[in-house]
């Protein structure tokens, strides 16, 4: 069992700056792929980035390539989504989550999510 909890998320203007971390409970932290996705109102779920268990390998969904870069510090069981030049159309509740699978997109491959955390941007 692992659980999640983000923070980092609030209130920003076009063009501007957050950093979204994500810390899991357990020992096993780094035997997971973690990832980032996101969900905007009155739409689906969407993957944002994923980071392999090393933090080696990651990848990004084209719409925020270039302006978000995941990491991970093990020693800390902590994952983070460091995201600059935000648009409005990057507003949504952004969740991160863990899979074992060795990297992937796709949500239903990973197993556990947190609460997930509001990130607004204003116009």
């Amino acid at each position: 069992q692992v659980q999640l909890v983000e923070s980092g998320g609030g209130l920003v203007q076009n063009g501007g700056s957050l950093r979204l971390s994500c810390v899991a409970s357990g020992r096993t932290f780094s035997s997971y792929t973690m990832g980032w996705f996101r969900q905007a109102p009155g739409k689906e779920r969407e993957f944002v980035a994923t980071i392999t268990r090393s933090g080696s390998t990651t990848r990004y969904a084209d719409s925020v390539k270039g302006r978000f870069t995941v990491s991970r510090d093990n020693a800390k069981n902590t994952v983070y989504l460091q995201m600059n030049s935000l648009k409005p159309e990057d507003t949504a509740v952004y969740y991160c989550a863990a899979s074992i699978s060795l990297v992937t997109s796709r949500a239903y491959e990973y197993r556990y999510w947190g609460q997930g955390t509001q990130v607004t941007v204003s116009s």
